[in-house]
This record gives C-alpha cells, structure tokens and sequence, in this order.
C-alpha cells in the first residue's frame, strides 16, 4: 500500500491489535498472505489505514467460522487496499462472498442431515446402507463421501 495518508488516519500495529483484537502476529500474517495492507514509516515500521479494521474484523471473524482464509482472499481480491473502498466495491464483494457463504452453508445442512444416515461412504456398515446404497452401488462413482461431494442445486434434492 503506497497511496499518502494523514498521520491521525493510520494505525500503528499495537492499535490495530487493540482495536480488532487479532494479535499483532496474525496482522503480520494476513499481511503476507494479502488479505491486508500496510504502508512503512522511515523506520520501517507498519501503519495500517482506518480501512483495514473492515478488512482485518472480516478475516477475524471468517477464521473463526472455518472459512479458509484463501476463501476471504478471493473473496475481497477485487477491493483496494491502497484507498478506502467505495460503497459500490463493498457491495460488489459482498454479493461474492454471500454466494460462497451460501453455497457453505448448503454443505453445512447437508453434512447436518446426512450424520444420521448413509453418507455413501461405501461402508456398509449401517442397515440403512443396504437401502440407499444397495450393493455399494456409489463406490462405481468414486472414493470418498459420494452423497456428500455434491452439493444439491435444490434443497428438495435432500
């Protein structure tokens, strides 16, 4: 992050910390992996624009529901770091990340549904298995939870 800022607008990493709660080595790490920006003082040191609190309480809040963070990043990928974001490209974002949140959550209700049931794991190992896995019928479609690899376009397909 390049673009001049006025002194009272940045942050320096400790107040960042103190304000989001993300210690100062999570801030560093979100800052390698680009989810975040930082610009450098003459002694090198990070200041963080008053913007980046929306972006570091969303990766906070996204690592704490097990959203991975290359998930966040892709997400937000298209949102400047270099200036505060317009509410158009907040919005933009936004729906992107709501449909990838969606679509989690559908993966979530299924997995919810299924842990009582057959997840066509091809075990065979519960009676409902000889119903809706008959003759391990799923391991011709592959390895792994078949039921649960994809996720219905439907709700009704549950």
């Amino acid at each position: 992050m390049n673009a001049p800022h006025e002194p009272d607008e940045l942050l320096t990493i400790g107040g960042m910390s103190a304000r989001t709660g993300v210690a100062a080595s999570a801030l560093r790490y979100y800052e390698e992996l680009g989810l975040i920006g930082s610009v450098r003082t003459g002694g090198n040191q990070r200041r963080y624009a008053r913007h980046m609190l929306r972006r570091v309480s969303l990766v906070s809040v996204a690592k704490r529901l097990g959203i991975p963070l290359t998930d966040v990043k892709d997400a937000f990928g298209d949102v400047p770091m270099d200036r505060t974001p317009t509410h158009a490209e907040w919005q933009k974002a936004s729906r992107r990340w709501k449909a990838k949140l969606e679509e989690r959550r559908r993966a979530i209700e299924r997995l919810e549904y299924e842990l009582t049931g057959c997840i066509g794991c091809g075990c065979l190992s519960l009676k409902a298995c000889a119903l809706l896995n008959p003759d391990d019928a799923l391991a011709e479609a592959g390895p792994g939870p078949r039921r649960l690899a994809e996720i219905p376009e439907e709700e009704g397909e549950l």
